[in-house]
């Protein structure tokens, strides 16, 4: 390992020499400096390897950027865009909010040149650094519906949708239930006309439910009342039946029977933590008792 860092601070060594090369005055005068932009490029790429395998991270990322810097100045910008994103790879082991930095460069990259497939996926890792490393729930949010918004401009339908059901999930967290009852039923219902979508609507409209209940249970009941008659499967389904039973036992303020209810279904389909979290919240309100049984 130490011989590989070693390796890399000579290739990093060798790459600066090239580039004060590349500034005099011989080879601007004849063309030699492109060339030597090049090679200082392929140097720091060697380095930037050479770090990796001795799990030198931050320096694998430095010297990545330098060479998408140089691709850029030499006027090719995916090959830039593409060190940029291997730099944010690196930094990622050490440096989230480095590894955001890079990646976001890549992305100002790929969406100038209208690669919006691409930039939105380089937007989800975005959203997952801030979810699961920096533990920021409105930026990993925000980084989701950007991408859902680019996939969508791609007509990229599903997989928007798939970014779009995590900022339903994240605006739910936040009790921003009306944004995610739209996002539901909005993914709900785009998934009824899609014969191979369609069995996964039932679990949007649940969803959408639990939210409304978070919020009134007057327009819960209601809600569901719409969801059963644009989609009669879901009333049909164990988690419509399980919603209206949930909506009788608040009506009567009967919290055992709120906790049976739960008891019964999960005893079968296990309720999720997202799930089990909005039940707990609309318990509170119910009962002031700490949490699910």
């Amino acid at each position: 390992m130490a011989d590989q860092e070693q390796k890399a601070i000579q290739l990093i060594a060798e790459a600066e020499s090239k580039l004060k090369s590349a500034k005099g005055l011989f080879s601007s005068l004849f063309g030699g400096g492109s060339s030597k932009q090049e090679e200082a490029c392929e140097l720091y790429v060697r380095a930037a390897n050479a770090f990796k395998m001795a799990k030198k991270w931050p320096q694998a990322g430095k010297a990545f950027e330098e060479a998408a810097h140089l691709q850029l100045a030499m006027g090719s910008k995916h090959e830039g865009a593409t060190y940029y994103v291997d730099a944010g790879n690196c930094y990622r082991k050490g440096d989230p909010n480095a590894a955001v930095s890079a990646i976001h460069k890549a992305i100002e990259i790929y969406t100038d040149m209208g690669r919006f497939n691409i930039a939105a996926k380089h937007h989800i890792t975005v959203a997952e650094i801030y979810e699961s490393e920096l533990v920021d729930t409105e930026k990993s949010m925000q980084n989701y519906e950007q991408a859902a918004d680019y996939y969508k401009g791609e007509e990229s339908n599903s997989s928007a949708n798939k970014c779009l059901l995590k900022v339903a999930q994240f605006s739910a967290i936040l009790e921003k239930y009306e944004k995610a009852i739209e996002i539901y039923e909005q993914v709900a219902t785009s998934c009824m006309d899609n014969s191979l979508l369609k069995y996964s609507a039932k679990d949007h409209f649940f969803r959408a439910s639990i939210c409304h209940m978070c919020m009134d249970t007057e327009n819960a009941v209601l809600a569901v009342k719409k969801y059963e008659e644009m989609f009669p499967a879901f009333g049909d389904s164990r988690e419509c039946k399980l919603v209206k039973k949930l909506l009788e036992t608040i009506k009567e303020e009967n919290v055992d029977q709120f906790t049976s209810a739960l008891q019964e279904y999960d005893s079968i389909s296990r309720l999720d933590p997202f799930i089990t979290n909005l039940l707990l919240k609309v318990k509170k309100q119910l009962n002031s008792e700490p949490e699910l049984c």
